[in-house]
Formats: C-alpha cells, structure tokens, sequence
C-alpha cells in the first residue's frame, strides 16, 4: 500500500510540470540569486567568500520552504477533492497513506537537493571543508522535514490560501532564528531557547559541522538524529489528522 501510493502520488507530480519546476528549478534560481548578491564583494587574499557560508545554509532552507509548501498545497487538494475519503474507505492503513505521500515527495526532494547542491559547487565553485554527499543527506532531510510540517499543517486549512498563511507561522520563524543572521549565543535568552527547539536549527548547525570539517563529526550525527525524530513525531501526529469520514 505504501508503494501504491508512492507510485500515484508521483504520477500526479508527473502531469503537473508546474510543481515539478517549483521542485527542482526554483531552488536553483534562488541559489543563482545568492550568489549574485555577493559575486562582486571585496574580499583579503585567503578570506573566504561570504557566498561559501549563506549559499551552503540556503542548500537546506530553500528545500525547507518550497517542499512545506508543494506538501502542503497538494495535501489539501487531496482533502477538498475527496480523494483522501475515497482512499481511506478502503482497507489502506493511514499510516501507510501517510507514509507514501511522504516518500514520494521525499524522492523528489532527494532529486532536488542533487540538482542543487550540483549547481553550488559546479557552477558557483561552493569551497567548503566537508563532503558534497553530506551536504546532500541534510538538504534531503531538511526536505523531508518541510514534508512531514506540510502534510500536518495541510489539515488546518480550507483553501490554498490558508495554506500559505502558515508559511509566515511555521518558516519564516525557524528561518530567523536558526542561525543564519544571527549566531544562536548572540540572541537573548527567550529567542535563543525558542530555537533550541525548531528543527531547522539543527540542520544549520548540521551544515556547520560539515563546512568546518572534512570528516563527519559525532555533533553532526547528533543533529540529524534529531532532525529525523521530530520528522516521524511530525508525520505520527498528522496521521492522527486523518479521518475515515469528514465531520
């Protein structure tokens, strides 16, 4: 069953080529944006380039946000429709729904963070200490989280419209306190404690741990561990969203 739905769910994204180029060519334009902003900086000899930092943070942002919202936005049209109804009058399990969906849009998320993370070192020349399959492996589980927060956040809405407005209270927080502007010990106490508990933190500090070191480091595996509990707390709650009939 788990299968059966990864299958149809790709399908899906097959014949809608709009997705597919919100999967996999945004984010690479993005990436092209960041590095423009900083192609004429003026660096001393040996500094590195401020592009080599953001743009390796934005190889796990960018699938953050653009996954949430393909997630999110193709959940709910499956609620509207009545398609999940229709499939959960069957004998499928939720959790095996709930699941395919996942690994589906996990696959494309993998597929994107291929393409992305290609074009920052082949195209923009990303110098950074540890391996380009490490930066991959965190860019997909950053993509695979943006997943799991979408397809729980797809229950609370009625309309596309209501799921972007959970961009603004799910992203844009995790993305101002993770790190990126502000180093975590420079914040005060309450922001600093808040991130403390948002995923994207410990993909930040994951993609830290591999610009600083040319092998994995135990910190590293530590975020990922995380990273990856909170994904399956995250797609367990929102099987619990999951009705066999709608109210």
């Amino acid at each position: 069953m788990l299968v059966a739905t990864c299958g149809r769910v790709l399908r899906q994204l097959r014949s809608d080529p709009r997705s597919i180029a919100l999967i996999l060519v945004v984010p690479a334009l993005l990436l092209a944006v960041v590095y423009f902003l900083y192609e004429n900086e003026t660096l001393p000899p040996g500094a590195p380039r401020t592009f080599d930092r953001v743009g390796l943070m934005m190889l796990a942002i960018f699938p953050f946000v653009v996954m949430f919202l393909v997630t999110s936005i193709t959940m709910l049209r499956e609620r509207t429709s009545g398609t999940l109804e229709r499939l959960l009058t069957t004998p499928i399990h939720k959790a095996d729904l709930l699941f395919g969906y996942a690994l589906a849009f996990s696959l494309m998320a993998a597929l994107q963070a291929c393409v992305a993370t290609a074009i920052a070192y082949w195209t923009f020349d990303l110098a950074i200490e540890g391996s380009p399959g490490l930066v991959v492996m965190v860019a997909v589980v950053n993509a695979v989280l943006g997943v799991a927060l979408g397809l729980l956040c797809s229950a609370f809405a009625r309309t596309e419209f209501q799921a972007v407005q959970f961009m603004p209270v799910v992203v844009v927080p995790q993305i101002l306190l993770c790190g990126l502007f502000v180093a975590r010990d420079d914040m005060n106490e309450i922001l600093e404690a808040v991130s403390g508990v948002l995923p994207l933190t410990y993909s930040v500090d994951a993609l830290f741990e591999i610009a600083g070191n040319s092998e994995p480091t135990a910190q590293l595996w530590s975020d990922i561990a995380v990273i990856g509990a909170v994904i399956v707390a995250v797609l367990l709650l929102a099987s619990l969203t999951l009705r066999r009939r709608t109210s």
